[in-house]
């Protein structure tokens, strides 16, 4: 990837509402040239969408946890991010190496709440869980770092 492919992409991540004519002030591009580059990005996947960051606690899902889940036969398919994918509380569903086969990160109102979806998870998967409660968030989405790759650093 370009140097100036990163600067857009770590602009972007840090302000999804930047306008073209900001990022080429930033970028010291022409607007077109901005504008031509951010949709190569979408078209190649770089960049994914764009969505608002929201204030969990003001719309009542103040309470966050990470459940680990495994399933409780080993052998049964594997299959459990389908079987899981109704429940709207799962904000993420990790595949993870260790003991546990998926780490969800959850949004819930309360701990009752947590609790019925614990039961929802375990009674879906046929998987057993192991839950850790956020108590604060000091930083959340940050945006990404962008290392040059190898190549490009003997290329200039």
């Amino acid at each position: 990837m370009e140097e100036i492919d990163r600067r857009i992409v770590t602009l972007l991540a840090t302000d999804g509402r930047m306008s073209f004519t900001d990022l080429a002030k930033e970028t010291g591009l022409s607007v077109s040239a901005v504008h031509q580059r951010v949709r190569r990005l979408e078209k190649r996947g770089v960049i994914r969408g764009y969505a608002a960051l929201v204030d969990y606690d003001e719309i009542g899902l103040p309470m966050t946890a990470f459940v680990s889940i495994k399933p409780i036969d080993p052998s049964a398919p594997d299959d459990a991010p389908e079987r899981l994918s109704h429940l709207t509380a799962i904000e993420a569903c990790h595949s993870v190496a260790g003991d546990e086969s998926y780490i969800l990160k959850v949004r819930v109102a309360s701990p009752l709440a947590l609790e019925e979806l614990l039961q929802q998870i375990r009674a879906s998967a046929n998987v057993s869980t192991r839950t850790t409660v956020v108590l604060s968030t000091p930083y959340d989405y940050r945006s990404p770092v962008i290392e040059k790759e190898p190549e490009e650093d003997a290329a200039g």
